[in-house]
């Protein structure tokens, strides 16, 4: 898992973790320790993420580079 990728792709949108918190509807504290690799994060928040941020989950959690999401059916 990437955690730093979930910093660095807010931190690329100018948006603070309680913007990315509200996107969720959670707390800003359970974000921050999403980010910090403290508690994983669930898989329908990484999918919540992927289409705010139009990339993928692979790309969320590290599985690949590739910044562009993949093509909807």
């Amino acid at each position: 898992m990437n955690i730093e990728r979930l910093k660095e792709i807010r931190e690329d949108k100018d948006l603070l973790q309680k913007d990315v918190a509200k996107i969720l509807n959670i707390p800003q504290q359970n974000y921050s320790r999403y980010e910090l690799g403290i508690v994983a994060m669930p898989i329908e928040k990484y999918a919540i993420l992927a289409d705010f941020y139009e990339t993928s989950v692979d790309y969320l959690i590290g599985r690949t580079n590739e910044r562009k999401p993949y093509p909807k059916k």
